[in-house]
């Protein structure tokens, strides 16, 4: 049949209407049984099920779905064919729509690498992943292979979410394997590392504000203490001049008379939830006394037997799991009803007696490695039943846990294991702390000084001045009677290089809050390898024994044994360039672009700070996380050129989740230079909290400004004073008012 002219006009208007339509206008895009989602400018979702049977549920991953691209960002041509292009701000996608899941065959993404045009498909080979973490270091001696990060020199990693549960109603839920095929997360960054990192947080929640404390002081020892050796423990860091802020109960809380349970390593004993009456006779006295010395109690926690008949409520339990009397419910982690029931008859009656947070201490993946009847780890489902349980009366989550995957950055502090005390698994965990956070980890608490091995003093210096400048100061050892992490009984000189360190601890704490509330924000880690800062300088990616300490401090610790009276040693140090560094205890400057071996005395090792910026710091104070911040002292070097930085100082109430409604304040400190003039400027705090400071003094250090210079503070000149301690000049201004402006001038 010869169609007319007009016929042909509507087959051909037919067809395009019908192509037209075929063009995405949404995101997700869906392409019959598969499915892209453009996540972020560099992040991808390819996902393929039958019957379009997709998944919107979350996952312990993709714990976050209601961030995607807005559709107007994203450019979507069509190509013919079922071909498509799709283009983002960083990313150039070519899919061809051939009814298979994702793969080499129909889909290709273009990607800019070193200021090169790069290919990617999802044949997940990685060539040059830059390193990640581990779950944990129990019994390890020296470096073992860590897990891949997020980060690789190709540009690129994929992360398969296909086997993860989903979580449904707050619950975990088996997948539709028979429907749902492929569900993969392509982050595509190429030199863009943070864009990466950032990705992470949409997808998989960013990393919370933790609770002040848990980056301050923590003792913890495995050791059966009484009540009175407890509160000794807190005189002697008091009475010695260190500072403290939490501490832990090892194992001895609870008794020890369990007759039935599987146990661990031979014994029936580590679980249980019973106070020990022959320890500590009136546990709310005890926890009372410590929390009046401003200190906060944790307790050691391995759940894997549950509440068992000898247990001081376990009839109550046992009725609310309709079980028989001395019959013992097996610990259970799929089950909601039993956990439900766990936390209240095994947590909650100490809770009400002011403990602070548990340390889960599950090493039971031998027996439990997988949720009955799912395939997530017991380890991950634990951790995110313990911090949701955790967040009870308006707290914020505090887990303290062995790290359990992708994921498990939502509960932080995490809990490295028991690493032996030596030279090389100390130089380890500063290469593992650095990548960490790049595999998800973002704060560590190490068992500074290491948790078994030999007494040996220079390395818990050594140790403690890489604990400085972790997430957390905390030491921990092994029930043996020649180990102790009091950091006062090891020597006079030893005594004096870890006062000093912890002191240093102490004055920081601004800068550190401040910096974990930056990584909460950005999911930049707090400690981080060099690239992440200065991937654009070749030399950033072989300094494993360094890293950057949030935006303004640079670290390297000493890891090898030193020599002489003052037991001397080197580490080598890299200095990015376009930047200058100034030792923050002898204040020599560093030009940047440079690598020096750096010799340091026991009681110092290799940390710069960044010329042109304003470090906020803290006089000393024995209970650093919980002083209020009445009077800020500011560190501030020259910078090389002009410039015009800001740090910004924070500050909330340390335990809430207020922060979450914007209940905080901030401060917006201030450094230009231009020329030789140099101004810095602290401004009113925007924001408030309850017990917020209303006024506040300042003391500025100038460790770099020539004998003689005037100083003006708000216009007016001020007295500038020659401090010996600190080896620097000094400008104290006096209390004012945090909703004025301080503007301070000088010319170098």
């Amino acid at each position: 049949m010869k169609c007319t002219k007009y016929v042909c006009c509507a087959s051909m208007l037919a067809l395009a209407l019908s192509m037209s339509a075929s063009v995405p206008t949404e995101n997700p895009m869906v392409f019959g049984n598969a499915r892209l989602t453009v996540i972020t400018p560099t992040l991808l979702r390819l996902e393929y099920a039958k019957e379009g049977r997709f998944i919107d549920d979350p996952t312990l991953f993709a714990y976050d779905r209601t961030v995607i691209l807005p559709m107007d960002s994203i450019k979507v041509t069509d190509l013919g064919d079922n071909r498509y292009e799709i283009v983002t701000s960083a990313l150039d996608i070519n899919y061809h729509d051939d009814g298979f899941p994702f793969s080499t065959s129909n889909l290709v993404v273009y990607y800019t690498l070193d200021g090169k045009r790069k290919k990617f498909t999802n044949r997940f080979l990685p060539k040059n992943n830059l390193g990640g973490t581990v779950e944990t270091l129990d019994r390890v001696t020296k470096e073992i292979p860590m897990d891949d990060g997020l980060l690789s020199r190709d540009g690129w990693y994929i992360i398969d979410d296909e086997r993860t549960d989903l979580l449904v109603e707050g619950w975990i839920k088996p997948r539709d394997t028979n429907t749902h095929i492929q569900d993969e997360y392509c982050f595509i960054y190429g030199n863009d590392y943070k864009a990466a990192l950032a990705s992470l947080g949409t997808i998989s929640g960013k990393v919370p504000m933790t609770r002040k404390y848990i980056h301050g002081v923590w003792y913890c020892r495995y050791w059966d203490y009484t009540s009175d050796e407890f509160l000794d423990i807190i005189r002697g860091y008091d009475e010695n001049d260190f500072p403290l802020d939490n501490i832990v109960f090892d194992m001895g809380w609870h008794t020890n008379d369990a007759t039935v349970g599987t146990g661990h390593n031979g014994h029936l004993n580590w679980n249980g939830y019973t106070w020990n009456p022959e320890l500590i006779p009136d546990p709310k006295a005890l926890i009372d006394s410590i929390h009046a010395r401003g200190v906060t109690v944790s307790l050691n926690d391995h759940p894997h037997d549950g509440i068992r008949p000898h247990e001081h409520n376990y009839t109550e339990f046992a009725a609310a799991m309709g079980a028989k009397e001395g019959e013992v419910p097996l610990f259970d982690l799929s089950d909601r009803t039993y956990m439900e029931n766990f936390f209240k008859y095994a947590h909650r009656p100490s809770e009400d007696m002011g403990v602070d947070f548990w340390w889960l201490d599950w090493q039971q993946n031998y027996l439990y490695p997988h949720v009955r009847g799912h395939h997530a780890t017991s380890l991950s489902w634990i951790n995110e039943l313990y911090y949701r349980d955790s967040m009870n009366g308006n707290r914020r989550g505090a887990g303290y846990s062995r790290w359990a995957g992708w994921g498990d950055h939502r509960h932080p502090i995490q809990f490295s294991g028991d690493a032996q005390a030596n030279w090389e698994l100390l130089a380890f965990e500063v290469k593992l702390t650095a990548c960490s956070g790049q595999g998800g980890c973002y704060y560590w608490a190490h068992d500074i000084g290491g948790f078994r091995g030999d007494p040996n003093p220079e390395l818990s210096v050594r140790w403690t001045q890489f604990g400085a400048l972790s997430a957390a100061l905390r030491v921990h050892s092994t029930k043996d009677k020649r180990l102790d992490r009091r950091p006062w009984i090891s020597g006079d000189e030893e005594t004096k290089a870890m006062r000093r360190m912890y002191h240093m601890r102490s004055e920081m704490m601004p800068y550190i809050y401040s910096s974990v509330w930056q990584t909460h924000n950005t999911m930049v880690p707090l400690n981080r390898s060099m690239f992440i800062d200065y991937g654009s300088q070749k030399e950033s990616f072989s300094q494993p024994q360094q890293f950057t300490f949030g935006d303004i401090l640079l670290a390297a610790p000493i890891a090898t044994p030193g020599e002489g009276p003052t037991r001397t040693a080197s580490q080598k140090v890299w200095f990015p360039a376009g930047e200058v560094w100034y030792d923050y205890f002898t204040h020599e400057k560093k030009d940047g672009g440079q690598t020096e071996n750096i010799a340091k005395p026991l009681d110092e090792f290799p940390l710069y700070v960044r010329g042109g910026w304003v470090l906020p710091m803290q006089p000393y104070t024995p209970r650093p996380a919980s002083t209020d911040l009445s009077h800020l002292v500011m560190c501030v070097y020259p910078s090389d050129r002009d410039v015009d930085n800001t740090f910004t100082l924070y500050e909330d109430d340390g335990i809430s989740l207020d922060y979450q409604k914007g209940v905080y304040a901030t401060t917006a400190l201030r450094y230009s230079q231009v020329g030789d003039l140099v101004t810095v400027v602290v401004n009113p705090a925007v924001g408030a909290y309850p017990g917020q400071v209303k006024r506040r003094s300042y003391m500025l250090q100038l460790p770099a400004l020539k004998d003689g210079t005037k100083v003006k503070v708000n216009g007016k000149n001020a007295k500038v004073v020659y401090d010996d301690k600190t080896g620097c000049h000094t400008v104290a201004v006096p209390a004012t008012s945090v909703d004025k402006t301080v503007t301070i001038q000088y010319t170098l």
